[in-house]
C-alpha cells in the first residue's frame, strides 16, 4: 500500500512549484477602489462627459463674468440698429454679430448675461429640491411606520399638482417676479421627485450588515443617517438632481416665454424667446440665438446626468 502522506507532500511540492509566486508587496500596493473611485475611472473616459463638462465649465464661465465676453450693455437700446439689421457673422465678438432686437438691443449682448439668470434659476432650485426633498426623503425611509405614511402622503399631494401649472399660479402671487421668486415657485412643487428618489434608496441601504453593526455598536440615529446611509444612497440622488438641473432651465424660459417667470429689464433667454416670436417673419436671428443657446444648456445638463447614471449604476458597466 503506498505511503499516502508522502504521496500528498510530494504533489503539494509540486503543486507549489508549478504555480507561480505572487508577490505580496504587489498586492498590498493595490488599494481597492470604491464606487465613487469606479464611477470616475468610467467618467474620465466618457466622450458625452467630457464634451458635457467643457460645455458647462463654459457657461458657468460666462454666468459668473460676463463682462470678459463682451463690453456691450444687454439693456442699452439704440432704435437707429433696429431689429431689421441682420447679424455681422463676419465681426466675431461684436455687440452686432448676432444682430439687434427690437428696441436695438445687443442680442450677442443679451445672450452672454441672460445665461446668469438661467444658471442661477437651474442651480439653486436643484440644491434647494436636493435638500428638501433628500431630507423628507431619508426620514421616510429610514424610520418608516406612520412617519413615512404621513411624508408621503404629503409628498403624493404635491405630487398630483402639474409642475409648471402650479408654478404659473404660484407665481400670479406675485406682482415682481424676480429670479430668487421663481427659484422658490419651482423649488416650491419640484422636491416631490427627490423625496421619492431618497426614500427608496434609503430603504435599500439602512438594510445592509455595516447599518445593523453601527447599531450595535451603539450608534445614535443622527450618526447612522448621515454617516453611513446617506453616503451610500446619494448615487441615485445625483444622478436625478444633475439631469433634473437642465430641465429646470428649461422651465425657467418657459414661464419666462409664457410672461409669467422672469420680466424686463431682467436679462432672460425665455424673455428674448417670447420677445423673437414677433419678428419671426422678418428676423429670425432674434428667435433663433436665444433658442440655440437654451437648447445647448438644457442638453449639457442632459449628457452630465446620463454620463454620471451610467458611471454609478452597476447593471450598466
Amino acid at each position: 500500500m503506498p505511503d499516502v502522506t508522502k504521496t500528498a507532500t510530494a504533489a503539494a511540492t509540486e503543486d507549489a512549484v508549478a504555480t507561480p509566486s505572487v508577490d505580496v508587496s504587489d498586492v498590498k500596493g493595490e488599494k481597492a477602489r470604491s464606487l465613487w473611485g469606479d464611477a470616475w475611472s468610467d467618467l474620465r473616459r466618457n466622450p458625452y462627459f467630457l464634451v458635457s463638462s467643457v460645455l458647462i465649465f463654459f457657461l458657468l464661465l460666462i454666468a459668473a463674468f460676463p463682462g470678459l465676453f463682451t463690453s456691450a450693455s444687454p439693456t442699452a437700446g439704440d432704435l437707429v440698429r433696429h431689429y431689421v439689421g441682420k447679424p455681422e457673422l463676419g465681426n466675431i465678438g461684436s455687440p452686432g454679430w448676432f444682430g439687434y432686437d427690437i428696441q436695438g438691443r445687443s442680442v450677442y449682448a443679451r445672450l452672454i448675461y441672460g445665461t446668469r439668470a438661467s444658471i442661477i434659476v437651474g442651480i439653486c432650485v436643484t440644491l434647494i429640491v436636493t435638500v428638501v426633498g433628500g431630507i423628507t426623503g431619508m426620514i421616510a425611509g429610514y424610520f418608516g411606520g406612520w412617519i413615512d405614511a404621513v411624508l408621503s402622503r404629503v409628498t403624493d399631494i404635491f405630487f398630483g399638482i402639474p409642475f409648471l401649472l402650479g408654478a404659473m399660479v404660484v407665481l400670479q402671487a406675485f406682482v415682481d417676479r424676480t429670479v430668487w421668486v421663481v427659484v422658490f415657485a419651482l423649488a416650491f412643487l419640484g422636491w416631490t421627485q427627490m423625496a421619492r428618489v431618497m426614500r427608496g434608496a434609503v430603504i435599500t441601504v439602512k438594510h445592509a450588515d455595516y447599518v445593523h453593526a453601527a447599531k450595535a455598536l451603539g450608534a445614535g440615529t443622527t450618526r447612522i443617517l448621515f454617516r453611513h446611509i446617506l453616503p451610500n444612497a446619494m448615487a441615485p440622488v445625483i444622478v436625478v438632481a444633475t439631469i433634473a438641473l437642465g430641465g429646470y432651465i428649461s422651465a425657467e424660459a418657459t414661464l419666462s416665454y409664457l410672461g409669467l417667470g422672469l420680466a424686463s429689464p431682467t436679462v432672460s433667454w425665455g424673455v428674448d424667446i417670447s420677445a423673437g416670436v414677433q419678428a419671426i417673419r422678418t428676423s429670425q436671428h432674434i428667435l433663433l440665438y436665444p433658442s440655440i443657446m437654451l437648447s445647448l444648456t438644457v442638453l449639457a445638463f442632459i449628457m452630465l446626468g446620463e454620463a454620471v447614471r451610467n458611471a454609478l449604476d452597476p447593471k450598466l458597466r
